[in-house]
């Protein structure tokens, strides 16, 4: 069982959102959202297997759909019959994999920087990472990470923080056998020809500047699922939810209250 914290309301009949970050895996990730999300819904944050506070070996052929039965568990052990989600990145595979293999279980979907299949310059990039993982080690790995989440003037003008993430992400890396197989993973997802049969309310968030993910996946992902709006944002890179939070959190906010 991966470790899960509940936030925000208690009821047991509360509105229910679980939030799912990236290729890091971490709850924490999603410290710039909790505030107004635990005003109005019992959230979920947790660690992905393998990650964190959540540590173990991944095997071999690890794929979105193992990643997803963590979720699965932890909306049983909840008793939830339908829930919220939101994911960043591969967060999003996770959720767009239940989505389609439990029509109605996610109510509303909610995918950022995401994709239904991997873009040809987003595996440039991996290969870039996995490179310097397997070549350079870890410390350089973990050094070029910002430059694939951050757009430049963000990085500049938080240059403390940059030392700071580098240092937490060294000490609890999640190891490279960890990282390779979960990188492996979201590199199969493909989910193209399943689009239109995925009936959760779906808002997709992408950011022009995103380096990692181009914006055009978005574009596509909001174009053929059945229910989708799209909120494309100008500038925040990858992890738009960290850089640019009020432009976010108020384009998150508007879809759920609707």
């Amino acid at each position: 069982m991966v470790h899960f914290d509940v936030r925000g309301l208690r009821e047991p009949d509360a509105p229910t959102i679980i939030l799912s970050s990236g290729l890091g895996g971490s709850a924490a990730y999603w410290g710039p959202q909790l505030g107004f999300l635990e005003e109005r819904f019992r959230v979920v944050v947790y660690d992905h297997f393998g990650t964190n506070r959540s540590p173990g070996d991944i095997g071999e052929n690890y794929s979105i759909t193992e990643m997803a039965g963590d979720v699965l568990e932890i909306a049983e052990t909840l008793s939830l019959t339908s829930f919220s989600f939101m994911g960043h990145a591969l967060g999003g595979l996770v959720g767009l994999d239940i989505a389609h293999r439990f029509p109605g279980l996610i109510d509303r979907l909610i995918l950022v920087n995401a994709w239904a299949k991997a873009d040809p310059h987003s595996g440039r990039c991996f290969d870039v990472r996995i490179e310097l993982l397997q070549k350079s080690g870890v410390a350089a790995f973990i050094k070029a990470q910002p430059l694939f989440l951050y757009p430049a003037i963000y990085m500049a003008q938080n240059a403390e923080r940059m030392d700071a993430e580098e240092a937490h992400a060294i000490e609890s890396f999640q190891g490279t056998q960890n990282i390779l197989r979960r990188i492996s993973a979201l590199r199969e997802f493909n989910v193209e020809d399943r689009l239109s049969a995925i009936t959760s309310r779906c808002l997709v968030i992408a950011t022009k500047d995103d380096l990692l993910v181009p914006y055009e996946r978005s574009i596509h992902l909001s174009d053929n699922l059945s229910s989708a709006e799209l909120c494309l944002i100008d500038h925040g890179g990858h992890a738009v939810n960290v850089t640019s939070p009020d432009l976010f959190n108020d384009c998150v906010q508007r879809f759920l209250m609707r």
